[in-house]
């Protein structure tokens, strides 16, 4: 089975959830990609980019899918706090991902932007 996720350089590589077939990491691709490259790939491959840059869901809120946007936007959080947010959260994320063409992820809510 392919991708469904591609995950952005400034995400850590090895996460847990993210620990499938589902879930490509872009240094895997090539570290040094623009957000250009990265956005086409996704895009040509139908996958979603799962992002802390805010570039993509601005680009996102533009533009019909593919690619779709999962927007990280949990600001400077230790790592352990952070992977306890998204293994919490993230079965919504990937409910509502399939419905909004945007979700943002925040501390205290998701946000599924059509």
């Amino acid at each position: 089975m392919p991708a469904k996720y591609l995950i952005d350089v400034n995400l850590p590589r090895f996460f847990s959830i993210w620990n499938d077939e589902d879930y490509i990491h872009q240094f895997d691709l090539g570290d040094e990609w623009t957000d250009l490259e990265i956005w086409n790939y996704a895009k040509l491959n139908h996958l979603t980019i799962i992002t802390k840059d805010s570039d993509f869901s601005t680009k996102m809120i533009m533009q019909t899918p593919p690619p779709k946007v999962i927007h990280v936007r949990l600001g400077n959080v230790k790592m352990r706090q952070f992977h306890d947010i998204l293994s919490k959260l993230w079965p919504q994320v990937i409910e509502l991902n399939s419905n909004y063409k945007l979700v943002n992820l925040f501390h205290d809510r998701l946000e599924g932007i059509e």
